[in-house]
């Protein structure tokens, strides 16, 4: 996969195992991951809880783990 993300339906990631993040309160603003798989492309695929069958944003591993870091430093900075 390239360095730039991809949308696909999340329909059509059918072997795509789905997680809800941890840090999801329940209040209606959740973000759901599934890991690289032969169904993900080799990427992190991304969608909203609430719209299991909309799309879903395919980004690099590599993309994702820095995006995953900055959020990990931001919270600590507070």
């Amino acid at each position: 996969m390239n360095n730039h993300p991809a949308t696909v339906m999340a329909p059509d990631l059918g072997g795509a195992d789905w997680v809800k993040s941890s840090y999801s309160n329940g209040g209606g603003n959740c973000v759901e991951a599934a890991a690289p798989t032969w169904a993900t492309h080799g990427a992190v695929a991304i969608r909203d809880s609430k719209q299991p069958n909309g799309a879903a944003l395919l980004v690099g591993v590599h993309s994702f783990a820095a995006f995953t870091h900055a959020l990990k430093a931001k919270s600590a900075d507070h």
